[in-house]
């Protein structure tokens, strides 16, 4: 079974830069595209960015022209830089299968932004 691995979060302040990185444990992503969501205190789990199998990109409104998504498939690894943040960017960042799949989540990472 696969098991998405997040990387450590942490705390930045605004205008900062962080990576998040996800390896596939015990196997690899496949044909599946990736994604990075997130969940914000007292709200909805939302896609970030996501990466089709083929290489399209989807991002979110809000992080487009800050955030990146990439990914190593000789890794099986997916990547996220995080530039220019924002205190609202502050939430728990999933790693997940785009489109996600239920078993596939994980505990999240915490990145919390503030001064």
């Amino acid at each position: 079974q696969v098991h998405l691995v997040e990387s450590v979060g942490g705390l930045v302040q605004p205008g900062g830069s962080l990576r998040l990185s996800c390896t596939a444990s015990g196997g690899s992503f496949g044909d599946n595209g990736m994604g990075w969501y997130r969940q914000a205190p007292g709200k909805q789990r939302e896609l970030v960015a996501g990466i089709h199998s083929e290489g399209t990109i989807n991002y979110h409104v809000a992080v487009k022209g800050r955030f990146t998504i990439s990914s190593n498939s000789a890794k099986n690894t997916v990547y996220l830089q995080m530039n220019s943040l924002k205190v609202e960017d502050t939430a728990v960042y999933y790693c997940n299968y785009f489109p996600a799949k239920f078993p596939a989540w994980g505990q999240g990472t915490q990145v919390t932004v503030s001064s």
